[in-house]
């Protein structure tokens, strides 16, 4: 029965009504094929008439029998913004066990495209369906169409490779995160502006990406100077001494745009350096960050809803390689949103 009291209608049931057999409306109702088109329309139009829902018990049996494997690739370790979207991805990959799907969990550090595709290579004969935070590089896109070709299901998390023919991105607008961060430094600096910018690798795209975006608002600006652009490896320790050398370099700088981690390790440099004049927007409201914005070292930050992205990814996931059902969008993009001292979480 439905919630609502209605006994549900069965594939057995169609099958009857539309003089066939059940096999024939589960093979168009699962979407694998070999049914002459008009018993294919006339199946779904019956099932839509009936309003057919499959049975989740059904569902659970029959996801169990394919026991789908799904594997995980972050570059998160020493990144502190994924523990919030792996935290929601745990909890997600327990919640669908119960229909048989097994989530394998890899992690690396830094933007290493060969071993990128050295896990994947480890990955691909045991899994069905592959999230992953990628590196923009040819042999990591190259790895992906591979694995869609042998019929892989792929998310792209966080950060995009639009050149793959991977199913499905779930991150942040990051073109319109860096303009966002571009028109906020527009709003703080004083008149002349004269600006570093940290990045984690001109190998991510989202990371290009908000520097374009960054850029294309700063050079309208009346009086901007780019002091220099320097990679983090998303590394705290990093970030301190590409800040440092900025600063050493650059002693008129009044500005540092953080693209993404390292706001810690850049807020610990202009201290050292004495220079709390210097204006920094970071990315993410991770702990150490609200640390540093209470402190007011960081002035602004951009919040990229981590769980949503954890959420979406599995919920994506489970919903192909359980329900046979594609992705409704290409991109399920979070909308990037301001936080100040005085609206962040503590």
């Amino acid at each position: 029965m439905t919630k609502e009291g209605k006994a549900m209608v069965t594939i057995k049931q169609i099958a009857e009504l539309c003089g066939v057999s059940r096999g024939t409306v589960d093979r168009v109702l699962n979407k694998r094929g070999n049914v002459k088109p008009e018993k294919e329309r006339l199946i779904i139009e019956m099932a839509k008439k009936l309003n057919y829902r499959p049975n989740p018990a059904g569902k659970a049996l029959a996801a169990r029998k394919k026991h789908p494997v799904v594997g995980v690739l972050i570059a998160s370790e020493g990144v502190q913004f994924f523990d919030d979207v792996l935290a929601t991805m745990h909890r997600a990959a327990d919640r669908f066990s119960s229909y048989g799907m097994e989530v394998i969990w890899r992690s690396m550090k830094g933007f290493d495209a060969a071993e990128q595709c050295r896990v994947i290579d480890e990955l691909k004969d045991k899994i069905s369906g592959l999230i992953i935070n990628p590196v923009n590089d040819p042999l990591v896109i190259a790895k992906i169409d591979e694995c869609v070709d042998n019929g892989m299901f792929v998310v792209t998390l966080n950060n995009d490779v639009e050149a793959s023919r991977r199913h499905c991105y779930v991150g942040s607008d990051y073109l319109q995160g860096g303009r966002t961060a571009g028109a906020l430094l527009k709003m703080i600096c004083p008149t002349t502006l004269k600006a570093g910018v940290l990045l984690g690798s001109l190998n991510m795209l989202g990371h290009n990406q908000r520097l374009e975006g960054f850029q294309e608002v700063m050079y309208n600006h009346p009086d901007f100077t780019l002091m220099g652009v320097a990679e983090t490896a998303d590394d705290d320790l990093q970030a301190y001494e590409a800040a440092r050398q900025l600063i050493a370099d650059n002693p008129e700088i009044n500005a540092i745009f953080v693209v993404s981690s390292g706001g810690y390790g850049t807020a610990r440099a202009i201290q050292a350096a004495g220079r709390e004049d210097i204006i920094i927007v970071a990315f993410d409201t991770i702990p150490s960050t609200i640390e540093m914005m209470k402190k007011g070292l960081i002035k602004a930050a951009l919040y990229q809803h981590p769980h949503q992205q954890g959420r979406r990814a599995m919920q994506v996931m489970f919903d192909y390689l359980v329900n046979g059902s594609l992705p409704e969008k290409k991109a399920y993009i979070m909308r990037n949103e301001i936080r100040i001292a005085e609206n962040v979480a503590d």
